[in-house]
């Protein structure tokens, strides 16, 4: 069974330690609701990664665990099939013990756009809310993170993080908990706050905003990455029905409508950092995804188009800071 005991022990003398009145409880909720179904079925998987300690762990420009020269041809190919049990990855790319485990996204891309413009992340501790299969956070570790925290609610997820964390080293401070963050009380405690593909599945926007900013301490950094689209402060898209054949994408904003939503949550130094029009290079069915992706969301003929003729995936990043609260106003 997955444990979270070692994420206990890790905040027990944190700036998090408050978090323990409550998360047990929701997460002991959460293993018995998952008693049956798929996650047993993972856990059995993960149960047979027994492999020794890589020889090389490579997080600075990549996530590289293992040089490829410690498991046998037979060994790495039964790895390879263990590992594929939790496809579709979506998130990447790892390279395991000489296995590329090439995902939809190449989201070292998306990392080495944003790197540049963050503040150093060293001794940091760190919340990725919506992390998915936790690729981020390995290359957040990479920049010398205290402890780095995602919450995501997939059960996929999870397991494929655990799977990785298990071949990369189980003692390392990174932890992955089945959450949304609408489960999180107000800790108030993290350097850094990463929501990077979660706004536009937000109903509430500006909700989501201000839970983002209950998870920093003052003074602390927001990075917020999300859908965007070309126009003024009062521009806003909201798909009648899909957006890219996604049925969860409620809000796209402008880039001046979300520097506005940001200023109304009471962030401060608000600055947009970076706009990419996602590339089908970027994000696009594998091996590892053998699922629909990009292309198939866009029209034949006009790339610029969705299937629902919206304008393509442009995505903006953001960063600002928790402000200090107005005593006035208190």
């Amino acid at each position: 069974m997955i444990s979270f005991s070692s994420f206990y022990k890790k905040i027990a003398d944190s700036s998090l330690q408050h978090w323990l009145e409550t998360l047990p409880a929701i997460l002991g909720q959460w293993q018995r609701e998952h008693k049956h179904g798929t996650l047993p079925k993972w856990e059995k998987v993960l149960n047979k990664l027994h492999y020794p300690l890589p020889d090389t762990l490579a997080l600075k420009h990549s996530v590289t665990i293992g040089s490829g020269k410690q498991l046998t041809d037979g060994e790495q190919e039964k790895l390879t099939n263990l590992l594929q049990i939790f496809k579709p990855w979506r998130k990447g790319p790892f390279s395991v013990h000489g296995i590329n485990i090439d995902t939809e996204w190449r989201s070292d891309w998306k990392w080495e756009r944003i790197l540049p413009h963050l503040s150093a992340l060293n001794k940091r501790t760190i919340l990725d809310v919506g992390c998915g299969s936790g690729y981020h956070m390995w290359r957040m570790l990479g920049e010398g993170a205290n402890h780095v925290v995602g919450i995501d609610p997939s059960t996929l997820f999870l397991c494929q993080f655990e799977a990785i964390k298990r071949l990369a080293g189980e003692h390392l401070p990174i932890h992955l908990l089945p959450l949304g963050i609408e489960e999180l009380p107000p800790l108030d405690a993290f350097d850094t706050v990463f929501s990077m593909g979660v706004l536009y599945h937000r109903r509430s926007p500006i909700d989501h905003l201000l839970q983002l900013k209950d998870q920093l301490r003052i003074g602390g950094e927001l990075v917020l990455e999300t859908l965007v689209v070309d126009g003024d402060e009062n521009t806003v898209l909201v798909p009648e029905d899909r957006y890219g054949k996604m049925n969860n994408v409620w809000f796209l904003p402008s880039v001046a409508a979300l520097a506005s939503w940001l200023k109304k949550a009471d962030f401060i130094n608000i600055r947009c950092v970076d706009i990419d029009v996602t590339s089908l290079a970027e994000q696009r069915s594998t091996d590892w995804m053998p699922n629909e992706s990009l292309v198939d969301y866009l029209e034949p003929n006009d790339i610029n188009l969705t299937v629902e003729g919206y304008p393509a995936p442009k995505r903006a990043t953001f960063i600002a800071t928790k402000n200090q609260p107005n005593k006035d106003l208190m």
